[in-house]
């Protein structure tokens, strides 16, 4: 593989001096500053002072003040919003060099609860980091969403822009809690590729708070290892909607309020078709991808102390392919390897997913907040393909100057494949939930206990064959003058067949206290402890995660900090894929994954340049016991389901948030890990982890352009040192080289068409629209070939080339965003 570093170099130029254009800015600007308070005149921390015009903002600090610079002589509108209280919106209009101070009362909604005030606190024992869901709809990202604007997190890492999967400090996909309204959402089971896996469930459109937690969580979340993403729709005050349209989709929703505001609703839905961009990878054929799904969540106050809520979700995803052609080159610079491969055959793959929740909430009075949810989760998945390959392996002439410089000029192998498979995956999970909340003082205590019944129908049946030259492998030495007297029998490259159904029963709960201790002129200390218990049906036994973290804010006149502690136990206990060996069969003797961890963290509020900015920083180690080996091949893990290991998971955390521009909240993350283990029985000894990455640096920037107040950029940039390469010839997991690294830019350069201070005439039917903008998106804007995986090829003698597989290069995407 080569490519010229000149064509990047003005792209380069261009990247750099728009990031560096906001230092040249001489627009006329003026000041609004002031405090955010409550009713009872307590300053908000945390609440979010948003110009809604220019889409920017800042959050208050500990004392509710915050000090924002606007554009003078523009009639700008400026949002002030915080979890649990009525948003306010306030129209101003500064002169030039003006200061006005804007002091902002929120008041507290009905819908307000224990639990949410808690969660919501700017201190915390457990390192939850929240999130502005607004961002995840300007993120320039090929998927777009909540799980991309995770991804530029510290201690999160991705290497595939086509999935919102995501893994967290040396874990795995499945080692991720989501949760939406409370209820656990579930990854899909037989997706295989970034390509095939269409729409994530959680719809930004409808969200109204998000929070994240990368490790230590407290006892009310589940048992998974790496990380819980708590995400909570909203609840409709008035009616507005949503239209957005773009080369890769479209998505809509409509949200409001009847019965005198007793009955709220909220629906939406997306379709997505990334065929424009499949077609410009190296496979190329007809691609055929439709994703589609529907949300809603339907709220009604039956008295006022009852809540009824139902939260429903159907998405089809299909992907559909009939491959022609494929080319593909790897190696290095004077040693060049190019496959090229001829199709036969098609692909097509269905996800079918369907998800109810009825939620009953009792409220009878403000200290005590009681809910009781049942849910009912199906999954139906199919895929079935037969795809015959015939390929050239050959040598690449890289001498500069040869007349056959950039050709095969040594045929190294050709030979054929076929692949063919017809699985089916069914499963039903039924959840019934009881969770409540009690504040006395200055201690909340919370407990639940969930009922879940799982019931899964598997079946896989696939198998390939690898010949090479015309000959099945294994292929007899060559007797010239003579034939063989044994001829081997044809044999597979790989057979897998089974059927397991299993039905299992599990049960669990937790029980958490969390107390706050103010000291007088010495600052304030927040415990949290907490205790969960998990039965698992499938080897009916009991494993116990303790649970515990501290918070302590100092009283400093010229510092604001917070240090946190924070750990404990978490059994994860195997839904079915880790369960099932390579060959389809189920083991039987299976225990729960556990980890000991310890978080040790801080949040440091300074000013840099006259502006506000947040430093979080976390150190950790995770002791990982009885943990499941596996590798990953693009999106799908593949485990070693009768195997076990041992190993640990350690790094430091660190994350910059604040106004690198002015006015526009950017950040950068940057994570450092190693993580390693060693399987029982394996000579092999100590080897890293398939999700280990030494580095990982994200950025997440905004920018204004120079003299076009109504235009922004917004940039997110990734950088990730490579992660291990499994030889998929071993019968354990062993990385004998490492992927290159990840690099990625992805630029978006948004035009503000219409915002809450525009005017037209009467009865003109842009009145009714709130905001609307126009953004043009470069995705990959380098062109960098980033390598997902390997297609592993063999020659007449049975040796394996692996051949690069690479995600997508530059494409450009538009997008028209309309809010009524």
């Amino acid at each position: 593989m080569s490519y010229s570093v000149m064509r990047l170099k003005p792209l380069l130029i261009a990247l750099l001096f728009l990031s560096f254009s906001a230092a040249a800015q001489t627009l006329p600007t003026a000041t609004v500053y002031g405090k955010v308070t409550d009713e009872q005149n307590h300053p908000i921390e945390m609440a979010n002072v948003i110009v809604t015009e220019l889409l920017v903002g800042q959050t208050t600090n500990a004392r509710g003040a915050y000090e924002i610079q606007l554009l003078s002589d523009t009639t700008l509108v400026i949002s002030f919003s915080y979890v649990g209280y009525e948003p306010k919106q306030v129209p101003v209009r500064l002169k030039t060099g003006e200061k006005r101070k804007l002091d902002v009362t929120l008041k507290s909604t009905m819908t307000n609860l224990p639990d949410v005030e808690i969660s919501d606190r700017a201190i915390d024992a457990s390192s939850l980091t929240r999130l502005d869901a607004k961002k995840a709809s300007l993120l320039p990202t090929m998927g777009g969403g909540v799980e991309n604007l995770i991804k530029t997190l510290p201690g999160v890492i991705s290497n595939n822009e086509l999935s919102s999967q995501y893994t967290v400090r040396g874990g795995n996909f499945d080692e991720n809690l989501i949760y939406v309204n409370g209820i656990e959402i579930y990854r899909p089971f037989l997706v295989g590729s970034g390509q095939q896996e269409g729409l994530p469930f959680v719809n930004s459109r409808l969200v109204n708070n998000i929070e994240f937690s990368a490790g230590g969580f407290a006892a009310e979340y589940g048992d998974k290892m790496s990380s819980v993403l708590d995400v909570t729709y909203k609840k409709p005050r008035e009616t507005a909607g949503s239209l957005s349209l773009s080369l890769l989709g479209v998505e809509a929703h409509v949200e409001g309020t009847a019965g005198h505001d007793r009955f709220s609703y909220l629906v939406g839905t997306r379709y997505k078709n990334t065929s424009l961009a499949l077609n410009m990878m190296d496979t190329k054929g007809s691609y055929r991808p439709n994703f589609t799904d529907v949300q809603t969540l339907l709220n009604y106050k039956l008295n006022d102390k009852w809540d009824l809520s139902f939260l429903g979700y159907y998405s089809k995803n299909q992907y559909y392919l009939v491959p022609q052609s494929s080319s593909a080159e790897t190696g290095m610079v004077n040693s060049v390897l190019r496959l090229d491969v001829y199709f036969e055959g098609q692909e097509l793959d269905n996800y079918t997913t369907g998800l109810g929740a009825m939620t009953f909430e009792y409220k009878p009075n403000k200290d005590l907040n009681l809910r009781f949810i049942t849910s009912a989760y199906s999954a139906y998945e199919t895929e079935t393909y037969d795809i015959f390959g015939e390929y050239w392996l050959g040598q690449v002439e890289t001498s500069l100057g040869s007349e056959n410089q950039g050709n095969v000029v040594a045929n190294l192998g050709t030979g054929a494949y076929l692949k063919h498979a017809r699985n089916a995956f069914y499963a039903q999970v039924y959840n019934f939930d009881h969770k409540g909340t009690k504040v006395s003082g200055d201690n909340v205590y919370k407990w639940g206990l969930r009922f879940q019944r799982q019931n899964i129908d598997d079946v896989v049946n696939e198998w390939n064959m690898v010949d090479s030259s015309g000959y099945s492998l294994p292929h007899p030495m060559d007797d010239i003058g003579n034939m063989p007297t044994t001829l081997p029998d044809i044999t597979l490259d790989m057979f897998h067949r089974s059927h397991n159904t299993i039905g299992v029963n599990n049960i669990d709960g937790y029980i958490q206290q969390s107390s706050t201790f103010s000291f007088e002129g010495k600052g304030e200390l927040v415990v949290t402890g907490g205790l969960r218990a998990n039965y698992w049906g499938y080897n009916n036994k009991v494993y116990v995660s303790p649970r515990a973290g501290i918070a302590y804010k100092p009283e400093l006149e010229d510092r604001d900090l917070v240090f946190r502690l924070s750990g404990g136990v978490y059994n994860q206990t195997p839904f079915y894929r880790e369960l099932r060996n390579r060959d389809g069969s189920l083991y039987k003797d299976a225990e729960a994954q556990r980890s000991y961890q310890v978080i040790l963290g801080s949040d440091y509020k300074f000013h840099a340049w006259g502006r506000p900015f947040i430093l979080t920083s976390e150190a950790y180690y995770k002791q990982l016991n009885n943990v499941i080996p596996y590798d990953i091949d693009n999106v799908r893990i593949h485990y070693y389901a009768d195997q076990k290991a041992h190993g640990y998971a350690t790094g430091l955390d660190f994350k910059v948030n604040g106004e690198f521009v002015k006015g526009i909240d950017s950040w950068a993350s940057l994570s450092l890990m190693r993580s390693r283990e060693v399987i029982e029985g394996d000579t092999a000894g100590w080897h890293y982890r398939p999700s280990n990455r030494h580095v990982n640096f994200s950025l997440f920037f905004q920018d204004f352009i120079p003299n076009a107040t109504t235009w922004r950029v917004n940039m997110t940039l990734t950088f990730g040192t490579g992660m291990p390469v499994n030889d998929p010839m071993s019968e354990y997991y062993h990385p004998f080289k490492f992927y290159s690294p990840y690099r990625r830019v992805d630029i978006g350069f948004v035009k503000q068409l219409i915002s809450d201070g525009s005017s037209f005439r009467k009865g003109n039917p842009l009145n009714y629209v709130k905001d609307m903008y126009l953004s043009v998106e470069i995705f990959n804007l380098l062109d960098i070939p980033n390598t997902v995986s390997y297609t592993w090829v063999k020659d007449v003698h049975n040796n394996s080339w692996g051949i690069n597989s690479y995600l997508t290069p530059r494409y450009v995407n538009v997008k028209l965003v309309t809010e009524f």
